[in-house]
């Protein structure tokens, strides 16, 4: 038995997570998000002026099917293109049109099987990042970079009845939103900041997302880890 502690922030209490729940266009499709990390769930369980709580919970994942998108068969552009199947943006160029074909047909994972999926969260300034690659505008290195920048850290993705029915509620910690929305935007701030200067240091030499098209990119190019 391995049993792991996790955190989701929420304007409510939740003692009992209910598969199917959810928005679908969530980073990783329709399911429960949670942290490791208890003040990221307070951060996440406030918006401007309402109060919120970090439920806490304990996890038994020694029979799950987990896709862990940190392990090394995996690169940032199978992250990248889970989030494209599953959130929605706008379409602003002919590149950023032919980029989403080109990850989609070559980066796809298929997620149907696994219980619990876990991998970077893509909050409102990751996923800025994610778009401007896309859109040829920076390259990999850089956004690879750029997924380390404000420490947001990795997130469960709870999706299949089995992780459900091994999910315990343990408590509800109330959090005052005057101090973890500030926390929030705080957070978020600085890792634009961060990422911003981190452009001014890059050369022309990374690889982009007309290369990946171009020379044909796949999984097992050296250059994507």
């Amino acid at each position: 038995m391995k049993k792991i502690t996790l955190y989701h922030g929420s304007d409510k209490k939740i003692e009992y997570p209910q598969c199917g729940k959810g928005k679908e266009y969530n980073d990783y499709g329709q399911g429960f998000y949670c942290t490791e990390h208890l003040e990221l769930a307070k951060e996440w369980a406030c918006t401007e002026g309402c109060d919120g709580f970090a439920n806490q919970y304990e996890l038994d994942i020694s029979k799950m099917n987990i896709l862990n998108l940190s392990q090394k068969e995996y690169t940032v552009l199978h992250w990248l293109t889970i989030l494209l199947e599953h959130r929605t943006f706008y379409v602003s160029s002919p590149i950023m049109k032919i980029g989403i074909t080109y990850l989609k047909e070559h980066f796809h994972i298929n997620t149907d099987s696994y219980d619990i999926i876990v991998g970077y969260r893509a909050d409102d300034s990751y996923f800025s990042f994610a778009k401007a690659f896309i859109n040829n505008t920076i390259s990999l290195q850089q956004l690879s970079h750029a997924m380390k920048l404000g420490k947001l850290g990795e997130q469960y993705m709870l999706k299949s009845e089995k992780a459900f029915s091994e999910i315990k509620f343990i408590d509800a910690i109330a959090v005052n939103s005057e101090k973890y929305y500030a926390k929030r935007k705080q957070r978020d701030d600085a890792a634009r900041e961060a990422f911003f200067k981190e452009l001014e240091k890059e050369s022309l030499d990374g690889l982009y997302m007309r290369d990946i098209i171009r020379e044909g990119v796949k999984v097992d190019d050296s250059r994507l880890r």
